[in-house]
């Protein structure tokens, strides 16, 4: 039997944890296209001192699909410890490092990439959405625009439209033949602004995934607001900015939307930043929006103290391997 392509469309901890889960089946190929826009932390120090691309989310992703991920996961998650004020080395993760020494040595991005992934001995392909740097820039509700992810995601006035410095950027030249050829385009979880959007708004990009009719297109909506980005954010709110992001050029046959209840203490935690549970607020408007189902289950993973919330990632990717 041929092998379904599923392709995975984001960026951050949402999008490893959704490969995680899919790397188990061998009916599928799996492929990750990744935004690479971040300016916070290891990756925007990086990209500022050596002008490469932010690799934190590429790294995330390519453990993610790793056969050898219990090895490796301790190595190239190692972060070095901060001792001193203005650390040179210190709060850099080693695979970030090793990301940027790779570009230098294979002369590329996509080169140290694909040498990362020989290493790493991946099941599925992991594809930056540009190679291009591209800054994100948002136009906030109060008419302020602000540029950069750090300063999108603590805005206090809720985002109006996000957009790209430069406003025409070009994808990575295996995105669209990738996206042509899916059986199944998957989008989230992921922060909306930040994670999703910056991919979905290159213009080849989302005409693609338009273009692709015969793809099954599966939205997993985040469990959780997100501070300065989805402020009382609902899940129709989340498709809704997508879809006006993307000209309205497609529709999801498919919504997740997570119905388990999360521990006490994580809801304590969340709440103290102002995180909340993603509420559907109208089961009406939403079915509106979503040209076949609306599957509403317990995503919750209830790995014992775990610190974050996150979706399970066998549970999601059993769901999605049944839609074919």
């Amino acid at each position: 039997m041929k092998k379904k392509k599923v392709i995975c469309i984001g960026g951050g901890t949402g999008l490893s944890t959704i490969l995680k889960g899919l790397k188990k089946y061998d009916i599928i190929n799996t492929t990750a296209i990744v935004t690479v826009m971040d300016d916070g932390g290891s990756s925007g120090r990086l990209k500022r001192e050596f002008g490469v691309l932010p690799p934190g989310d590429i790294r995330n992703c390519l453990l993610a699909l790793s056969n050898k991920e219990d090895i490796f996961k301790k190595i190239f998650s190692y972060r070095f410890p901060v001792t001193k004020k203005n650390p040179e080395v210190g709060g850099h993760s080693l695979g970030n490092l090793l990301m940027v020494a790779l570009t230098d040595i294979y002369k590329g991005f996509d080169k140290a990439i694909k040498k990362i992934s020989e290493i790493l001995d991946i099941k599925g392909k992991v594809l930056p959405i540009t190679l291009q740097p591209t800054d994100l820039a948002a136009v906030l509700e109060d008419g302020k625009v602000v540029f950069g992810e750090t300063k999108i995601s603590s805005s206090t006035s809720p985002i109006k439209r996000m957009f790209l410095n430069p406003s025409v950027v070009r994808h990575y030249s295996e995105v669209v033949n990738e996206i042509k050829d899916a059986d199944m385009i998957v989008i989230g979880p992921g922060s909306l602004y930040t994670s999703i959007l910056p991919n979905l708004v290159i213009k080849e990009v989302r005409e693609e995934i338009a273009k692709n009719k015969d793809s099954i297109k599966v939205y997993i909506c985040n469990i959780m607001t997100q501070p300065g980005e989805t402020d009382n954010y609902s899940v129709v709110m989340h498709i809704k900015k997508i879809y006006e992001h993307c000209e309205n050029k497609f529709m999801f046959d498919y919504v997740f939307v997570n119905s388990g209840k999360l521990p006490y203490r994580l809801l304590k935690k969340y709440k103290k930043v102002k995180s909340f549970p993603v509420e559907v607020d109208s089961k009406k408007e939403l079915k509106k929006l979503i040209r076949k189902d609306i599957i509403i289950d317990n995503f919750v993973d209830k790995t014992k103290k775990i610190q974050f919330v996150r979706h399970d990632s066998d549970k999601v990717a059993e769901m999605l391997i049944s839609l074919f």
